[in-house]
Parts: C-alpha cells; structure tokens; sequence
C-alpha cells in the first residue's frame, strides 16, 4: 500500500494550481477564497489548504481575516520580485509584458552593476570571471543551450555580486528567472548569437581591464538587444 502524501506535497499541489490563477488573473482582486472552498476543490485537508495560504500571504497575493476569508490582492500590492511569482506570470497570457517589464529593471540595473565591478573587483575574481566567460563561449557555441543557460545566469549573476552593491546583488534572482523565461519560451535562439557571445566577452574583458564606461556600455548593448527582440515578439503576436 502507497504511503499517503505528505502535507508539503499537498499544500504545494494547490499552490501549483491557484498560485498561477491568481497571477494570470483568473481572480479578481477582491474575490474571497475561503479555507473550505480551497480544501474542497482540491480535496485536501483545512490545514493542508491553510498552509498554502499561507504561501500566498508571503507573496502579497491574497490577505487572510477572520470571518472574511482569503481576499485576492490587486496586483499592484504583489511581491513582484518573489522568484516563484515571477515564474507563474511568465506561464501565463501576460508572458511578454512580464519580460518587458523584467528586462527594463535589468536595463536599469546591470549596465551601472558592470560599472561598479570593472571598479571594485580584485584581480582574483576578474580572472575567475574571465574563464567563466570562456566556458560560457564555447558551451554556446556547441550549441548545448541548456549549458548556456546555467552559465549565462551564472555570468550575470556574478556581476551583480561583483558590483559590491547588495541591493543590486539581491536582484540575481530575478535576474535568472528572466534568462530562464526566455529559454523555456522559445524567445531565445536555438544557438546564441555570436554577436551576444561577443557582447558578454567585451563585458568581461573590460571588468577585468578595470574599464568602468566599457563594461557599462556593453551590458547595455546586451539589455537592449534583449529588448529589442521582445518588442519583436510583441509585434509579431507572441504570447
């Protein structure tokens, strides 16, 4: 006989369900989603559906009160950083308008992060960089994307650190869903452009020369290209 499901496989069953209707927008703001409406759609125990509430109230989603129930939030009081609700807003009908809106928040913060780390990393993590750089090239010239990706959000993500600031730091995150997004959507190309490949060792080398205004500049140039091909996408009917 199977053992039963854990409470955390049953909460995070529910979650998986009415996490991405809420971000897709399949609940007003304002509808009351009450503990015994939860548990029974979903056949699971109150505490089971308590608990993933409680997931929801972390992300701002939804607002529990007694005698009133669970209360959808409006979608401007969501924790939009949170990384999981990033992830169902990509999976739903609003896709291209979240990457816009993700990649703007990168175009705002990682050309200046390349900046700081061409001006504050040690020569230490500018050469652990630079071969972190090479693995990425040649990955994403052998066509293995899926390489890349875990390299590129690695890249990116080193830079934020490097920049000394721990705000834009705190942003790696997001900034990896958004490289993930784009992979798992089909809005990335089978193989990366050379001129992306080129784009990220201009980046590199110039943290690595100390060269503040280069390395910002060819960030820049990656952010926009990434903007580019979503207003493209927009244009053409994307999801």
């Amino acid at each position: 006989m199977s053992a039963a499901p854990d409470h955390r496989t049953l909460h995070n069953r529910v979650l998986a369900e009415v996490g991405p209707a809420i971000a897709a927008g399949e609940y007003e703001p304002g509808a009351v989603l009450t503990l015994d409406r939860l548990a029974q759609s979903y056949g699971v125990s109150r505490t089971v559906a308590r608990e993933a509430v409680r997931v929801l109230e972390s992300m701002r989603l939804v607002v529990s009160r007694p005698r009133t129930g669970v209360r959808v939030r409006p979608p401007q009081e969501w924790s939009v950083y949170d990384p999981q609700l990033i992830r169902w807003r990509l999976a739903g009908p609003g896709r291209i308008e979240q990457l816009r809106s993700l990649t703007e928040l990168r175009a705002a913060v990682e050309p200046p992060a390349a900046a700081f780390a061409a001006r504050r990393a040690d020569a230490e993590e500018r050469r652990s960089l630079a071969e972190l750089n090479e693995r990425m090239a040649a990955t994403g010239r052998s066509g293995d994307l899926e390489g890349f990706l875990r390299l590129d959000i690695e890249f990116h993500r080193r830079i934020l650190q490097l920049s000394g600031n721990e705000m834009f730091a705190g942003l790696a995150g997001v900034v990896a869903e958004v490289l993930t997004g784009r992979t798992e959507y089909d809005l990335m190309p089978h193989q990366p452009r050379a001129e992306a490949l080129r784009l990220h060792t201009h980046v590199a080398e110039a943290i690595g020369g100390g060269l503040a205004d280069v390395a910002q500049a060819a960030m820049r140039a990656i952010v926009d290209e990434v903007v580019s091909a979503l207003e493209s996408e927009a244009e053409a009917g994307g999801a």
